[in-house]
């Protein structure tokens, strides 16, 4: 098969076009294999967002969300880091098992979905994006995102639950992408998490990033945790476990951290009190937004299955809070452009919303953590 990759708009919409259909896909994967991502023509981000414009044309228009500042006089010499976390929809669950009622199943097909997150994404432009659920990394995001001049990573579940749809695109997983002009990429540790001292089917991932414009050494993590009611004291083991592997990471928080993921847990859990209470002084960034500062958002998620409706708070965006200032936050939809049927409909790809924070270091780098 003769993969045409050029930059030309034609060209990139038949890159778009690969992934349409599910027959497409290990025909675009072994194309893949034989093209270097860092080989590929350069992608105008305005390009990409107007063909996924093009394909979403018959859909409603994206969700109005604005920032929140939430800078306190603080100065900062430099630009400030965009982090976005996403929990995006692994497409076989979305399809095959999550049984969202109230969600047409034209709502979910892959070839318009995948250009709802990809305008997502567009739209706020981050600098590290963090997105758990991936299980279409190699034949989308991988050589899109590249070629946006981000370094990628995916580290899939040893066994994930997409392998029991049929028509599967592959194990699900975490994924991390930086850009790599605004930062260097020092280490990386793709993690298995471990609970009661077994291995589990949840990994994350911790990179140790130099960011160009400061000088600044700092780690960015993505993970997901074990879903389900029941499951409790697994996620607090599970918790334990990647604070554990971070404090060594960071060497004991002398190396900012920040930590994306969907932790299936509401902040009653134990393991968000693991996150708020470890000495690597964590806060969480999305609390800012609530009038005292101390408090989550009502919602990260919301879906309605067969067994009634699901609205939680399970997304997270933690930070080392003596090292790093929160400049923004993007604010959460409301209940009413979510509308009655909930996540994910013709409007919104995912069941989950995507969380987006502007960071900047504190300017005495020598300030205890």
């Amino acid at each position: 098969a003769v993969c045409s990759m050029g930059n030309s708009t034609s060209r990139l919409y038949s890159v778009l076009a690969k992934t349409l259909s599910s027959g497409a896909v290990s025909q675009h994967q072994d194309c893949l294999e034989q093209l270097d991502s860092a080989q590929l023509d350069p992608i105008d981000p305005k390009d990409l967002l107007e063909e996924c414009q093009i394909v979403l044309q018959k859909r409603p228009p994206r969700f109005q969300r604005n920032f929140v500042n939430l800078k306190k006089n603080t100065a900062s010499n430099h630009r400030p880091i965009r982090v976005m976390q996403w929990n995006i929809l692994a497409q076989a669950l979305g399809e095959g098992k999550d049984n969202f009622v109230q969600c047409p199943m034209e709502a979910l097909k892959w070839e318009e979905r995948k250009c709802l997150i990809l305008e997502e994404i567009l739209a706020y432009k981050p600098d590290i994006l963090c997105l758990q659920e991936v299980d279409h990394y190699f034949d989308t995001f991988e050589p899109l995102l590249s070629r946006l001049g981000y370094q990628c990573t995916f580290f899939p579940k040893p066994w994930s639950p997409c392998l029991d749809v049929e028509r599967n695109n592959g194990p699900d997983g975490c994924a991390m992408f930086f850009l790599k002009e605004r930062f260097e990429l020092v280490s990386t540790a793709n993690i298995r998490l471990t609970a009661m001292k077994l291995k589990t089917n949840q990994v994350a991932i911790a990179q140790t990033l130099k960011c160009h414009e400061t000088g600044r050494l700092f780690c960015i993590a993505v993970t997901h945790l074990k879903a389900r009611t029941g499951w409790e004291r697994f996620r607090s083991a599970q918790g334990c476990d990647l604070l554990q592997n971070l404090k060594n990471i960071t060497q004991g928080a002398k190396i900012p951290l920040i930590v994306c993921g969907d932790f299936n847990a509401e902040p009653t859990e134990e393991v968000y009190r693991e996150f708020a209470n470890s000495s690597l002084n964590l806060n969480s960034a999305y609390k800012l937004l609530s009038p005292d500062g101390q408090t989550e958002p009502p919602y990260t998620t919301w879906k309605i299955r067969p067994s009634g409706e699901c609205r939680h708070t399970l997304d997270y965006i933690w930070y080392s809070q003596h090292a790093l200032n929160v400049n923004s936050a993007l604010g959460l939809l409301t209940e009413e452009q979510i509308g009655p049927n909930r996540l994910p409909s013709f409007n919104y790809p995912s069941d989950h919303l995507s969380l987006v924070c502007d960071f900047s270091f504190n300017q005495d780098p020598d300030r205890l953590l």
